[in-house]
């Protein structure tokens, strides 16, 4: 059994680069043990014949939150594979730990409960966010209140009940981006969580620039080919003790599958970000110069995200592109594309949505690892489409045919 992966963060006297981080970062001990590849532990339990000394760790566990020490109880309370999936991303972020769980938005309620639970149920957040990050927010389902404000306000919004500021940067999906420096400034004593799904570790890194809390959509770029779901929130040791006390009792937890592929995505995280993240720019200026573009929303921090405003019609855009896939989420290593308006963000108010930027003409491309000239010759005939087109099992006839202008179907939860 792998009882290795929860050491700490290595502490070694030369820093290394992240490229090498990423390769190497909780496999450290694998020579050690006589492996090359990291095991799965797919256990569920775990055999213990001494029942007096279990307690104790129990009670250890439950009065800390605390990695044990020695084999794991319960998969429930911790686990070996994901345990090096967490070390790999603590490094990669600059923080003294991460805690994973199963999805980013698991992430995002324990970071809550775990707030909420010492009384401090008030939110200061910044729009745009992610759509479902917004409606949890705003929806109030964890028993929280959220301020909504500009960076600068930030400082006026907080009040004695704070427990949080929250920013996404760059935010999805027009990638509007925050100074997380100056942010760090306005939030005083009180945390500020940085979603950098979009960004991840190999374009920024939010602790060094005053952030306690940096969430991650492990979906996305992490993972990194569209195979595997998880969150991860990176912070220091004594909030993690307590988000693994949230996560033991709320059940969020990463599988160890997940969490092995995870750490095999950290392994190419530096390499597919710079590729994609190439391909992206020249996406972007291509699309600037175009006269069928209305605007192009492209970050100063670079990235593979680019969003877009189209003259005509964007559902005729989604219906007609063949390499590219129209689908939710991003970061994987094939391109996808989506109207967030419909999406991704379909379950935010719509004044809420257009004052944030996310009007019905934005679409949002994930550039992934294809040729770059491929890409643009799928973008420029779907964006010359004059005609819908009907595919099995999607309709691609655009808003006000066919059904009564303005209309739309109802809100729903859906993926980035």
């Amino acid at each position: 059994m792998d009882t290795e992966a929860s050491m700490a963060p290595s502490t070694t006297t030369r820093s290394r680069a992240l490229a090498t981080e990423a390769v190497h970062a909780g496999r450290d001990d694998l020579a050690a043990l006589g492996l090359h590849a990291p095991p799965i532990d797919l256990s569920t339990t775990y055999p213990s014949y001494d029942s007096r000394a279990e307690a104790e760790r129990i009670d250890s566990f439950a009065a800390t939150g605390t990695r044990l020490d020695g084999p794991p109880v319960y998969a429930r309370l911790d686990n070996p594979t994901t345990a090096r999936f967490e070390t790999a991303l603590a490094r990669l972020e600059g923080a003294a730990s991460a805690v994973a769980f199963a999805s980013g938005m698991a992430a995002l309620t324990a970071v809550l409960l775990a707030r909420a639970s010492i009384g401090l149920r008030h939110v200061v957040a910044v729009r745009p966010l992610y759509g479902c990050s917004d409606h949890l927010l705003g929806a109030g389902l964890l028993g929280t209140e959220v301020t909504w404000t500009d960076p600068a306000g930030i400082a006026d919004a907080i009040r004695p009940d704070t427990g949080l500021v929250m920013v996404e940067t760059p935010a999805n999906p027009t990638l509007k981006e925050v100074d997380v420096r100056a942010v760090a400034h306005s939030c005083g004593s009180v945390p500020l969580l940085v979603d950098n799904t979009f960004a991840t570790p190999v374009l920024q890194r939010p602790v060094e620039h005053g952030a306690q809390i940096v969430l991650h959509s492990a979906t996305k770029y992490l993972g990194g080919h569209g195979d595997v779901m998880g969150g991860v929130v990176a912070c220091d040791e004594a909030f993690a003790a307590r988000l693994r006390q949230v996560r033991f009792a709320t059940g969020g937890v990463l599988h160890p599958m997940a969490g092995y592929l995870l750490l095999r995505g950290l392994s190419t995280l530096p390499v597919r970000v710079r590729a994609a993240s190439a391909s992206a720019a020249e996406l972007s200026r291509r699309l600037a110069a175009d006269p069928r573009i209305a605007r192009v929303h492209y970050p100063e921090l670079g990235g593979a995200m680019v969003s877009f405003e189209v003259f005509g019609d964007p559902h005729r855009v989604i219906s007609a592109v063949r390499l590219i896939t129209p689908a939710v989420s991003l970061g994987s290593v094939d391109s996808l594309i989506q109207h967030p308006a419909s999406i991704s963000h379909r379950i935010v108010d719509e004044g809420d949505r257009r004052a944030a930027g996310v009007g019905e003409r934005l679409l949002r491309m994930s550039v992934g690892l294809e040729d770059v000239e491929d890409l643009w010759a799928d973008l420029c005939q779907a964006l010359s489409s004059e005609e819908p087109v009907v595919r099995q099992g999607f309709s691609g006839v655009p808003a006000g045919e066919g059904a009564a202008a303005g209309t739309a179907p109802a809100p729903r939860p859906a993926g980035r």
